[in-house]
Parts: structure tokens; C-alpha cells; sequence
């Protein structure tokens, strides 16, 4: 890992908020600067989705790079098909209930069926290239609420969207919304 990322992630502030995995992080900065150098992202908003923890912990991250620090660490849900507790079999096909990986550029915010939400513009081809078509979007959800683990010991899960706690869904959409960066 190149020390400029080592040395951002370690000054990083987090706001009283967990510290993602430096793993996921790196991959994340390196993929963010190229799509950055590239065009395809505008805004210095990066969001971080680590699926290789459980849907039990916040594993969402959304960091100001302009200001290194963590803007909200939350819970995100996977889809249905792709595991229970922990997301572990991924798709790009429509109708599968998986999520994708990859990076993605946020696009437009919009009122839909699942209240408001924001469309998703997936930039690897063949790993999440059809989001939009499958309208992967991320929106809030009543199963992605932290009380839910109460009743059982994991969120409950989309049909492919990260879905995430609904008094957060505004907050979130709003701030990153327009061509950030989602990994």
C-alpha cells in the first residue's frame, strides 16, 4: 500500500465514528483517484460499503476527502440472495436479489417505492455495469434499522440494493448524491 495512503488513513478522522479496514480503504482510494483522474466521479465524496463484515456491524463509511474524515458510519443492507448474515455471492444479472460489487458514480435523487432514493451508475463492466438497469438504487428501509437486530442477529435484506437505516436516508442521499463515488 503507497505510504500517501497509509498516512491518510491513519490521520483520517472519524468524527466518534469505527475505522474502516485499511484493506478495503486502500482499495477504495486508489479506485476513487482513478475514476477521479478519469472524470467519471466530480464531487470529493467517497462512500464505502465493507460487505466482508456482517450486516450486524456499520459497515458503511462516507468520508469528505477534502477534509479526510468520516461524515456518517452506518448499517447498509445486502440483497437477498447474496447471504444471511454475511454478503458472500454477488451478481450483475437482473432478477438475481444479489448486490454487485465495484465502484460506483452516484447519480440523480429521486421519490420512488422505496421513498426517497438515489440511482447508481455501476462503472465495472460485467461486475455491476447493469445497476442502473436493475435498478440497484440506495434507499432507506424499515429491515435496515438497527432495532431490527433485536429480534434477530442481522438486517434484513434488499433485492440488490444497499439499503440503509431510513432516518439516515436524506442526510446520506444529499450528501452524496451527483457523481461521488460509491465502492
Amino acid at each position: 500500500i503507497d505510504n500517501s495512503i497509509v498516512s491518510a488513513y491513519y490521520s483520517l478522522k472519524l468524527n466518534h465514528f469505527n475505522e474502516p479496514k485499511m484493506e478495503c480503504y486502500a482499495q477504495a482510494i486508489i479506485g476513487f483517484n482513478n475514476l477521479k483522474t478519469k472524470g467519471k466521479i466530480k464531487k470529493n465524496i467517497l462512500t464505502l460499503i465493507d460487505f466482508s463484515l456482517p450486516s450486524s456491524a456499520k459497515r458503511l463509511w462516507v468520508i469528505d476527502m477534502d477534509k479526510n474524515a468520516v461524515l456518517f458510519n452506518t448499517y447498509v443492507s445486502h440483497g437477498l440472495n447474496s447471504g444471511c448474515e454475511f454478503a458472500s455471492s454477488f451478481s450483475n444479472e437482473g432478477n438475481s436479489n444479489k448486490s454487485s460489487l465495484g465502484f460506483y458514480a452516484t447519480g440523480e435523487s429521486y421519490f420512488g417505492k422505496n421513498g426517497f432514493s438515489l440511482k447508481l451508475d455501476g462503472l465495472e463492466n460485467g461486475v455491476n455495469n447493469n445497476a442502473r438497469s436493475r435498478a440497484v438504487v440506495v434507499h432507506g428501509a424499515y429491515y435496515a434499522n438497527p432495532d431490527i437486530l433485536n429480534s434477530q442477529n442481522y438486517l434484513g435484506r434488499s433485492q440488490g440494493c444497499p439499503a440503509i437505516p431510513e432516518e439516515l436516508t436524506k442526510p446520506i442521499i444529499n450528501k452524496i448524491k451527483d457523481k461521488s463515488c460509491l465502492f
